[in-house]
């Protein structure tokens, strides 16, 4: 199969991250390189034309799982004044929040935990974690406070995976409360 006429290579790249990410939810990091080609609707020399190793295509599911969360937390940030303490925290549990309503959740922690068998993955996660970890603490709220929202945030984005405990009700309570909690 040649490459798509047109297509630029930004769309190219999406597109084979896209199908990398659906078939790694459905069976796995062992999906082959060449049913991941198949899925993108390209060769397997094209798809290793973009991306050389299987592992560079891994790595770059796994970024724009963390940078698209990133974005949309910051995003939802702007709506309050720069400066305003607890302002990043409360879009961390807002956009937490909207995740876990999200039908899409389950594959995405699926994939998040397909790639987490993978040494360079896992370098990545912790590098993404040690980042959140300086701009929540550096929100102006104090350090107990962070603590519970990233718990409770990051256990009701994770329910999905083995059968939530708190109903609908119980988790907009919730977020509710850990929003309050960040009004200093």
């Amino acid at each position: 199969m040649g490459r798509t006429a047109g297509r630029a290579t930004d769309d190219t790249r999406r597109i084979i991250v896209d199908a990398a990410t659906t078939l790694v939810a459905q069976r796995g990091s062992a999906v082959s390189i060449a049913e991941i080609a198949a899925a993108a609707g390209v060769s397997k020399g094209g798809l290793l034309y973009h991306f050389p190793t299987k592992e560079d295509l891994l790595r770059a599911g796994a970024l724009e799982l963390f940078e698209s969360f990133r974005t949309r937390v910051y995003d939802a940030a702007q709506h309050e004044p720069e400066g305003t303490p607890g302002r990043l925290n409360r879009a961390y549990i807002r956009t937490s929040f909207a995740d876990a309503a999200d039908e899409g959740l389950r594959e995405m922690i699926a994939v998040a935990a397909q790639l987490m068998s993978e040494p360079s993955i896992v370098e990545l996660s912790d590098a993404d974690g040690d980042r959140w970890r300086e701009d929540l603490t550096a929100d102006g709220l104090p350090l107990s406070v962070v603590r519970l929202i990233v718990a409770a945030t990051d256990g009701v984005s994770s329910a999905p995976l083995w059968g939530p405990v708190l109903d609908a009700a119980d988790q907009r309570a919730l977020e509710q409360e850990l929003l309050e909690m960040t009004r200093v």
